[in-house]
């Protein structure tokens, strides 16, 4: 993808890098700045809080939907692709397709979604069979072989899966991790606030009301009962930060050591019950956890492990279920969790459902309404532009030996892009869609388990995208040393055709430059060129990036939300945070690469146009329900501080707006971090 331009590329780009800068006005005729001026509020100085200031009026006058629990660029770009694919949707719909046609498991799945009076017709019995599987549970032999079979619908106290071996990224090997919660995460279960008592309380009572409307005898024992398993369960968790340790969670072992941590259960019956066969090695993510739920398995009573098992399928099929039990669901999931008060429409969550159930095909038709191949060739150049300047500014460290130098430049050389849409698309034609909805669901999720577990043994197909080519997102997948930037999100306000490139640059300049960024976090760091987890820092290096990014840290850990009743988790969101960071530096190298001459448009400058683009794209809001569960799970910063936060640590912007102490952005000269 480009690669064997790369050297070319950066000979050009150091050649632009000497020209004088001039400022010159550009034909506004003929370009526009893409900056959404009307946003801003001029009652907040720029220098006081850059993001307000570009963002304020919409954050002063936007309402948030009923149905939403956060709302700001990214949801607003999320909501024309549901549109879009919306009307893809609708054409389809009107039709009859042949059996087994991309366009009838397409339009049969949706209908199926949006047939409520067969959905209600049906009632609880779609489920009969599966708690059949349930009951027949005698001894803790069938336990452990339903709980591998439990483990391909919902979130067993193990999950199972084949991926790539972070220590062989040319070979596939199964991995074991910890499951097996209803709450988001496990400090869920332990916080003493009065919010997550409360939370607690709320979903003590949803197990409670959804045994009572399946029938269930003595409700209030089964939640009960429930909630002291998964507690039980939570114990032993690893935290998010743990998690987050690549080389921590990597642990090997021969299919015996595995079977070892859990001695006093059959696991050969757990290992049948998955489906794979000849297993000779696993890889467990928390070893520690497998030794807890040894104990906890063998001293919680069969029947017990029934009523847990039994609230997990309802749980999971709630959605799918008649109105009562996805009213309950959205109760809970969507109002105490999130804050939302409304349920989305039907529709959306039709689309919704598509779109993860069967996304490729929809994708398919997606890129060639959506996504025009200028749009594909103007990100590969701004792809290349971002490598030639990552390299220069990985050449001018003065804090990273040579050594680690040349492999991060050999590693950054490997990078490999993928631009709006997969070169191989996803093979559907052993999934059968019919006209009953937990039918398709439970097909699809079948589908789903086998497609991964037939990978142990096979190649690695680096063709395979992790996203639908509609997602408005992009990712780095360390695994492959790949960048990928679905169609969905190459559009206003973070790429803008229409637009000169100033804000285009800040914009998904900034959001290519913090994908790369990831192949070089905290995280990411740990993984060579080919996608192996390997040492391939000095250990002096690797210290002094850990100063850096110890300060980042920090400072992520003062910046507080809920009207200062919590703190951004600097730990957990270090690897975003540093991507952010070395996304908004690199953009901007790559974009005074490009265009050294200062060009005004719309009375702005070329470096103020860059910032706005930066700001724009952050713009959003939260519930407060939602808010804390981002700060309890998710390793991004809220949004107000990835817009400020790297803006704090970059020199450019403190000039271009003359920031000086006693302003809200400022950070002295020795408190910024500058990693890359």
């Amino acid at each position: 993808m480009k690669k064997s331009i790369y050297l070319v590329l950066a000979v050009s780009a150091l050649v632009g890098c000497s020209a004088n800068k001039q400022q010159t006005t550009a034909d506004t005729k003929q370009l526009s700045s893409g900056v959404e001026l009307q946003y801003v509020d001029k009652s907040v100085r720029p220098q006081d809080d850059f993001y307000r200031y570009v963002n304020g009026k919409w954050l002063k006058e936007y309402k948030m939907p009923e149905d939403k629990s956060r709302y700001g660029a990214f949801n607003a770009l999320r909501e024309k692709s549901e549109k879009d694919v919306k009307s893809i949707i609708d054409e389809l719909a009107k039709n009859t397709y042949e059996k087994g046609s991309d366009e009838q498991k397409i339009s049969d799945l949706y209908n199926s979604y949006m047939d409520t009076e067969s959905i209600e017709k049906a009632g609880l019995d779609v489920l009969n069979d599966e708690f059949k599987k349930i009951d027949n549970i005698k001894n803790y032999d069938d336990l452990m072989s339903y709980m591998a079979y439990a483990d391909m619908y919902t979130n067993a106290p193990m999950g199972l899966y084949v991926y790539i071996d972070l220590k062989d990224s040319n070979r596939h090997v199964t991995y074991v991790s910890q499951s097996g919660l209803g709450l988001p995460d496990r400090d869920f279960y332990f916080n003493k606030d009065d919010k997550f008592k409360n939370i607690r309380e709320k979903y003590v009572e949803l197990i409670h009301n959804m045994f009572d409307m399946a029938g269930f005898k003595n409700p209030a024992d089964a939640a009960a009962t429930v909630m002291d398993i998964e507690t039980q369960l939570a114990g032993g968790h690893w935290t998010k930060v743990q998690n987050r340790d690549s080389e921590k969670a990597y642990n090997m072992k021969s299919y015996d050591e595995f079977k070892g941590l859990m001695p006093d259960l059959n696991m050969d019956a757990w290992m049948n019950g998955t489906t794979l066969e000849n297993v000779q090695e696993v890889v467990v993510r928390q070893p520690d956890y497998l030794e807890k739920l040894n104990g906890i398995i063998k001293e919680t009573s069969i029947e017990d492990w029934k009523t847990y098992f039994q609230w997990k399928l309802i749980d999971v099929a709630a959605q799918f279920l008649p109105k009562k039990f996805e009213e309950e669901n959205f109760k809970f999931y969507g109002t105490v969790l999130k804050g939302t008060t409304k349920q989305k429409d039907r529709w959306k969550r039709g689309i919704e459902t598509v779109n993860n159930s069967v996304g490729e095909l929809v994708g398919k038709v997606y890129v060639k309404s959506y996504f025009p191949p200028v749009a594909k060739q103007r990100m590969d150049d701004l792809i290349e532009n971002l490598r030639t300047a990552y390299g220069e500014s990985i050449k001018d460290l003065d804090w990273m030996s040579e050594e680690t130098k040349e492999k991060a430049l050999e590693k950054l050389h490997k990078f490999d892009p993928k631009i709006g849409y997969p070169s191989q698309w996803k093979d559907y034609s052993n999934l059968s869609i019919g006209h009953s909805l937990i039918n398709n669901m439970k097909a699809i999720t079948e589908w789903g388990v086998n497609r991964n577990r037939s990978k142990l043994g096979q190649p690695i197909d680096r063709t395979e995208w992790g996203m639908n080519p509609q997602t408005v997102n992009a990712y780095y997948n360390p695994t492959k040393n790949e960048i990928v930037f679905p169609a969905g999100i190459l559009q206003p306000p973070f790429f803008n055709m229409n637009a000169d490139d100033a804000v285009n640059y800040g914009a998904i300049g900034a959001v290519i430059g913090h994908e790369m960024g990831h192949g070089f976090d905290d995280q990411g760091s740990k993984f060579d060129g080919d996608g192996n987890l390997k040492s391939w820092w000095t250990d002096d290096d690797r210290s002094k990036f850990e100063e850096r990014t110890a300060m980042l840290i920090e400072q992520y850990n003062n910046f507080e939300v809920l009207d200062g009743t919590t703190h951004v988790n600097g730990e957990l969101t270090q690897g975003e945070n540093i991507g952010d960071l070395s996304g908004l530096t690199i953009a901007y190298k790559a974009f005074k690469n490009a265009y050294p001459e200062d060009v005004v448009i719309d009375g702005m400058s070329s470096d103020e146009r860059f910032f706005f683009g930066w700001a724009q794209i952050w713009r959003g809001m939260y519930r407060d329900e939602e808010l804390l569960n981002r700060i309890s799970t998710d390793p991004h910063s809220p949004v107000e501080f990835r817009g400020n936060g790297p803006l704090r640590n970059f020199p450019p912007f403190h000039k271009m707006y003359g920031v000086k102490e006693g302003d809200g952005m400022y950070l002295p000269t020795e408190k910024q971090v500058k990693i890359w």
